[in-house]
C-alpha cells in the first residue's frame, strides 16, 4: 500500500499494477480491493491503480462520526485527492457505489475518461420505497450485524433470490469478515436513498456506461438514466452478466473498454 498526500492535506493509500495509463478502480460496497483482481490481470497497457476507500479497511477517515450527508462528499474528496497523486490524467473506472463516485469525481477533476459499471443510483419510482438502509439499522440496533449484512446481500447480489444464502456466503471471500463494515454500508446505502439524479451531469469527458442483463432491474435502468444523462456517453449492455460484471466477466470487460478508448 503506498500512502501519500494530497495538496489538500487528504491522505491517500493505493496500490500499483503496471507502468501504462493509469486507470483508477474505485469498488462498491461490500467488496474489498481484491475485487478487481480480475479486471487487472485483463487489463493489459494500464497502470491500475487500486485505492483503499474511506471507512474501509485501514484508511478510516472518522466513519462513525460521517453522516449519510456526507459520505457521497467524503469519498468524491478522496478520488479528487488521488486523481492529483497520480502522475497524468487517469481513467476512473467505478462499480456500483465507486461508478456513482467516479461520476461525480469527474465533475470537478481533471480525468482522461469515465467507465461506470452500474452506478448505485435509484430510478425516482423505486426510490420512492427504498427502506434498506433503515431495515439494516434496525438490524444492527439489535445486535444482528450479520443479519443487516445479509439483507444487503440479498437486495443487491441476489435480487431474484436465493436458495441457499449461507451456502452462499460460506464461499464468498469477504465473509464474514464484512460483517465489519455494517454501520458503513448503513450510510453509504442511505446515501444512495437521498441522492437525485440530475437531468444533465456535469461531465465533460467521454463516458462508459456498462451494465448486465441478469443483475437487479432497478441497477440496469439506473445504468441507462445515467446514460441519458452523461452529454458524452457510451452504453453497452452484456447479455447474462450480473451486477458483479466486472470481476465476474473480466476479459469481456477489458475489450469493451479497449474499444471504448479507440473511438
Amino acid at each position: 500500500m503506498q500512502p501519500t498526500q494530497s495538496a489538500d492535506a487528504i491522505e491517500v493509500e493505493f496500490e500499483r499494477y503496471g507502468d501504462g495509463q493509469p486507470l483508477l478502480l474505485l469498488h462498491g460496497g461490500m467488496a474489498p480491493r481484491e475485487y478487481w483482481r480480475p479486471v487487472i490481470s485483463a487489463s493489459e497497457g494500464y497502470g491500475a491503480v487500486v485505492p483503499q476507500r474511506p471507512g474501509f479497511g485501514t484508511c478510516l477517515d472518522s466513519p462513525a462520526e460521517t453522516s449519510a450527508d456526507e459520505v457521497l462528499d467524503r469519498e468524491v474528496r478522496y478520488v479528487q485527492a488521488l486523481v492529483d497523486a497520480v502522475d497524468g490524467d487517469p481513467i476512473l473506472f467505478g462499480h456500483s457505489y465507486g461508478a456513482l463516485t467516479a461520476i461525480e469525481a469527474a465533475a470537478g477533476t481533471s480525468v482522461e475518461a469515465v467507465i461506470a459499471y452500474e452506478p448505485a443510483v435509484l430510478p425516482a419510482e423505486y426510490r420512492a420505497d427504498a427502506d434498506l438502509a433503515d431495515r439494516m439499522a434496525s438490524l444492527v440496533q439489535d445486535g444482528k450485524r450479520e443479519e443487516a449484512v445479509k439483507r444487503y446481500i440479498e437486495q443487491v447480489l441476489h435480487p431474484d433470490g436465493i436458495e441457499d444464502l449461507d451456502a452462499w456466503l460460506a464461499e464468498w471471500p469477504v465473509w464474514p469478515d464484512c460483517v465489519a463494515l455494517a454501520e458503513e454500508v448503513v450510510r453509504m446505502n442511505r446515501s444512495v436513498e437521498q441522492y437525485r439524479l440530475p437531468d444533465c451531469l456535469d461531465v465533460d469527458v467521454p463516458t462508459l456506461v456498462l451494465s448486465g442483463t441478469d443483475g437487479p432491474d432497478f441497477l440496469r435502468q439506473s445504468a441507462r438514466d445515467v446514460h441519458d444523462a452523461l452529454p458524452q456517453s457510451r452504453f453497452v449492455e452484456f447479455d447474462g452478466v450480473s451486477h458483479s460484471g466486472p470481476a465476474e466477466a473480466p476479459e469481456l470487460i477489458a475489450a469493451e473498454v479497449d474499444a471504448f478508448r479507440k473511438t
